[in-house]
C-alpha cells in the first residue's frame, strides 16, 4: 500500500521501483517518501527484496523502472560514487591493516580537506561514537561492537545526506545488540541523518525505527509506526511478522454501529475491529497479551477452556488454552499480585476485548 507523506518535504522519494533478475521480481512498483532526520525500517524476511531496494538506492542496482529523488533531485542515474549517501554494511568491512583513526578517515579521501580539516573531523566522529583512546588500535582488537561503531564513524565521515544500514547489528550477539541499538538511535538523533535500515529482527527495527516498512515478495504492503502496525496489521502476514498471535477463523457478520463488527467463530460469536462484505471468510488478530486469562467472568465474549502449558518467565506466565473445539490459544500476562496461579489441566476463563481484536481477510 501507498505509505503516508512525512509532514515536511521528502528526503527521500522513491516512484514505482521496480528490479528484475531475469523472470524474477525483486522489487515490484515501490513508492516511499522519507522526512528528514527520520530513520525508517525495511522489514521482511529473506529474499522479500528490502536489500535490493537498498542497493537501489545506493546505486548498487540499476533499476528497470521508476525513479529515486534525495532532496530533489534526481538520483536514478546517478553512479553510486556521485550520490550523496553512504552505506554501513553488516560485516563491516573494516581494513584490518589500519587503525581505528585510518579506518574512520579513509572515506575523506578526495574531498579536497587539509590535512588539520581530516584529522579534526576523524577525532569528533571518534567522540561521537564513544572510541577516544581507541585511535591506534587495529580492528582484530576491538569487540564486535567496537568495530560497529568505526563502521558507523567511517560512514559518517563523509557527511551523507542518507545512510543506508544493512543488517547493521546482525553480527552481534543478542545483549550486545541491544545495547548497541541505543547507542545508534542516540548518535542519529545528535546528527540528524536520515537513516534507511534493513532487518529481519522485528525487535531490532521497533527499537530503532520512527517508521516501519513490510515487505513481502517484493512489494511494500503496510508502512506506518511500530504501534500501529503492531496493533492494527493490515494482513495476517505483517500480523505474523510483528510478533505472536492469535488467528481465529470465522465469517463476518453484518455492520454495526461503533465501528465493530460481529466474527461467528467456533469458539463462539467475537467482537472485533475491521472491515469486510457481511458473510465473508475472515479471520480475528488477537496478541496474546490481550486475551484476559482467569477473572474474566461477566465480561462480554467469555469463553471457557483448559490450561494446557503455562511457561515462567520472569516477569510473565506465557500460556496455551485448549478451548472446547481444540483450538489453542496463546496469552501472556504478568504475575498476578496474589493469590495461586491455575495449574495446567485447570479449567480456566478466557475473555477477548473488541478494542484487542482486529477482523484480517483470510
Amino acid at each position: 500500500m501507498p505509505a503516508p507523506l512525512p509532514p515536511t518535504a521528502p528526503l527521500l522519494g522513491i516512484e514505482r521501483i521496480t528490479k528484475r533478475f531475469g523472470p524474477q521480481t525483486a522489487v515490484d512498483g515501490v513508492s516511499l517518501d522519507l522526512a528528514p532526520g527520520e530513520v525508517f525500517c525495511l522489514l521482511g524476511p529473506s529474499g522479500c527484496g528490502k536489500s535490493t531496494l537498498l542497493r537501489l538506492i545506493a546505486g548498487f542496482e540499476t533499476p528497470d523502472a521508476g525513479a529515486i529523488r534525495l532532496d530533489g533531485a534526481d538520483l536514478t542515474a546517478l553512479p553510486p560514487h556521485r550520490r550523496p549517501v553512504n552505506m554501513m554494511f553488516q560485516s563491516y568491512a573494516l581494513f584490518p591493516h589500519m587503525s581505528v583513526a585510518a579506518n574512520v578517515g579513509y572515506g575523506l579521501k578526495g574531498l579536497g580537506l587539509s590535512r588539520k580539516q581530516a584529522a579534526e573531523r576523524v577525532a569528533g566522529l571518534i567522540k561521537l561514537v564513544r572510541l577516544e583512546g581507541f585511535e591506534s588500535r587495529r580492528p582484530e582488537t576491538l569487540s564486535g561492537g567496537q568495530r560497529q561503531r568505526v563502521a558507523l564513524a567511517r560512514a559518517l565521515a563523509r557527511e551523507p545526506k542518507l545512510l543506508l544500514l544493512d543488517e547493521p547489528l546482525g553480527a552481534l550477539d543478542r545483549t550486545l545488540r541491544e545495547e548497541t541499538q541505543g547507542e545508534l538511535r542516540a548518535i542519529q538523533r545528535r546528527l540528524g541523518t536520515g537513516f534507511v535500515v534493513v532487518t529481519h529482527d522485528t525487535q531490532e527495527a521497533m527499537a530503532l525505527a520512527d517508521r516501519i516498512g513490510v515487505m513481502e515478495r517484493g512489494r511494500l504492503v503496510q508502512v506506518g509506526p511500530a504501534r500501529d502496525l503492531y496493533e492494527r496489521p493490515a494482513s495476517r502476514f505483517v500480523a505474523g511478522l510483528l510478533g505472536d498471535v492469535n488467528l481465529i477463523e470465522g465469517r463476518l457478520g453484518p455492520d454495526e454501529p461503533g465501528g465493530l463488527r460481529t466474527v461467528e467463530t467456533a469458539l463462539g460469536p467475537i467482537r472485533a475491529s475491521g472491515e469486510g462484505a457481511a458473510g465473508a471468510a475472515v479471520v480475528v488478530a488477537v496478541r496474546p497479551e490481550r486475551l484476559v486469562v482467569g477473572g474474566a467472568d461477566g465480561l462480554p465474549g467469555t469463553l471457557q477452556g483448559t490450561l494446557v502449558e503455562a511457561t515462567f518467565l520472569g516477569d510473565r506466565i506465557r500460556s496455551r488454552i485448549r478451548m472446547a473445539d481444540g483450538t489453542v490459544l496463546r496469552a501472556s500476562a504478568a504475575l498476578p499480585a496474589t493469590g495461586p496461579m491455575p495449574g495446567v489441566g485447570e479449567a480456566v476463563t478466557v475473555a477477548i476485548p473488541a478494542d484487542a481484536a482486529r477482523v484480517l481477510s483470510a
